[in-house]
């Protein structure tokens, strides 16, 4: 698998995981969870975006 459709999809796998901790941590009203989730879900946005990056360059 190419380096940037890896990064594209480990970014959305952690997207998708982080907006259930976001959820989770809502339901049950814990804010820890509910940041871990909104932490996660940036950085699979940041590693979906340099996979993306990656593509057009060439990489």
């Amino acid at each position: 698998m190419k380096s940037s459709t890896q990064d594209t999809a480990e970014g959305k796998m952690h997207q998708m995981k982080g907006k259930i901790k976001q959820v989770l941590g809502k339901i049950v009203k814990n804010r820890d969870l509910e940041t871990k989730g909104k932490a996660e879900n940036l950085k699979g946005n940041v590693q979906e975006k340099i996979g993306k990056a990656k593509k057009v360059v060439g990489r």
